[in-house]
């Protein structure tokens, strides 16, 4: 094991507790109807905790521009500034509408990667899809819904009937949700999170076969770092959805919409690292459980050289 790998390793563990402080900060707001308030809790939380921990790290996807955040910023540099030059993509918390209103999926969450490896995406919409591991290979963003669902029958040796694509329960989706159905699987709806959809697909007990459809471009370097940890496959496209996104995007030179992303595109590496706290129940992780005299959570660390799953359950006591 090389010495970059080892420190990787380590890094990965040691955001464990920067992710469960973010994690318990958000869960405080579970159901209060305030996502603003959530997701600056877990900012702070989690940007304080960076900061105790010995390496330098570069944020490239985070809470947005340093005119727009003043905490966890793209280009904020964290950490106590020793060791080699990293990426990070951290998200206090997806799906902030989730923890507002007590819904699932909720996650704090962070990528890493060398520096230079990990996408800069600009933030707008990007239309997407993933598979596992044994489909990955099957899978066609040209294709249409019902071609891709019968390959992917096939290469997991299922009947259409028995496949299930993971779509974000939005107006746009509406002619796709048809299309599925039409082609003989089953629709499940998710309000928020992709990351923890696209992970979902690659667990070979999930009941998620497939994610297609439009979402947020920043989430899918995340949903990528944890894809190529488990092996499976993602391709993705710029889809604009006005001249503000496009205007955006231009701005960010980027102006070819019709390039096909792979994971490979968005994580440069073959050493990144995934570390996610759940804050409500979800396929990464349990939700934050307050049980009075301690508050429990759980972990997943993923790594993929080696090629590793890590589940942390943690007792803090209060």
């Amino acid at each position: 094991m090389t010495e970059k790998r080892s420190i990787f390793q380590h890094l990965a563990l040691e955001f464990v507790t920067v992710t469960e402080v973010g994690a318990i900060a958000a869960a405080r707001w579970i159901g209060k109807g305030d996502k603003v308030a959530a997701d600056q809790a877990a900012v702070d939380a989690m940007r304080a905790k960076f900061n105790e921990i010995d390496f330098k790290g570069e944020i490239v996807i985070g809470e947005g521009a340093k005119d727009e955040s003043a905490e966890l910023y793209i280009g904020e540099v964290l950490g106590k500034g020793s060791g080699p030059a990293l990426d990070i993509a951290v998200d206090p918390l997806e799906c902030t509408s989730s923890v507002a209103y007590g819904r699932s999926n909720a996650i704090s969450v962070i990528a890493l990667g060398p520096h230079g490896t990990l996408y800069k995406a600009a933030d707008s919409y990007m239309n997407k899809i993933v598979a596992g591991p044994k489909a990955k290979d099957v899978i066609d963003l040209e294709a249409s819904p019902e071609t891709n669902i019968k390959k992917v029958a096939k290469a997991l040796g299922k009947d259409v009937r028995e496949i299930t694509v993971a779509v974000i329960d939005r107006p746009r989706h509406e002619q796709l949700i048809k299309d599925i159905r039409a082609a003989g699987a089953r629709v499940s709806l998710f309000t928020d999170g992709d990351v923890s959809m696209a992970y979902s697909t690659c667990l070979r007990e999930s009941p998620i076969d497939l994610l297609i459809g439009v979402g947020g471009s920043t989430e899918i370097v995340l949903s990528a770092a944890a894809v190529k940890c488990l092996g499976g496959g993602l391709f993705a496209r710029w889809q604009p959805p006005d001249e503000k996104h496009i205007a955006r995007l231009n701005k960010a030179g980027i102006t070819d919409f019709k390039q096909t992303f792979t994971a490979d595109d968005f994580v440069k590496s073959d050493d990144v690292t995934l570390t996610a706290t759940g804050i409500l129940p979800g396929p990464f992780a349990s939700g934050v459980n307050f049980a009075g005299d301690h508050i429990h959570t759980e972990t997943i660390v993923l790594t993929s050289s080696p090629r590793q799953t890590r589940v942390i359950k943690t007792k803090h006591i209060v």
